[in-house]
């Protein structure tokens, strides 16, 4: 379940299905991939091959250890922290920013 946004467009992604700040074509990707972390407990569910394909769960090193990714579509991704089942500081980013 998600618990917390730290970004703006994540946020409205969920709550609108819109954002001014990424590409058109990306709004109901994300809104998929948003939708799918809100309805689990595991990270697992995120895992499964084929759908949604190559979204590329990974955890994160350096300055955003802790944090998880899954691709939207290159460079656009979704970091997120887990812990116990919940899914917090939500933010979509684009890596060459």
């Amino acid at each position: 379940m998600i618990v917390g946004f730290q970004g703006k467009i994540a946020k409205d992604i969920w709550q609108t299905n819109e954002s001014k700040s990424i590409p058109r074509d990306l709004w109901v990707r994300a809104k998929a991939l948003l939708t799918i972390m809100h309805a689990t407990s595991t990270l697992d569910d995120l895992r499964i091959e084929g759908e949604p394909p190559n979204i590329r769960l990974h955890k994160l090193s350096g300055d955003m250890r802790g944090y998880w990714s899954i691709t939207i579509k290159l460079p656009w991704c979704i970091t997120f922290k887990f812990k116990d089942g919940e899914f917090s500081e939500v933010k979509i980013n684009n890596y060459h920013r």
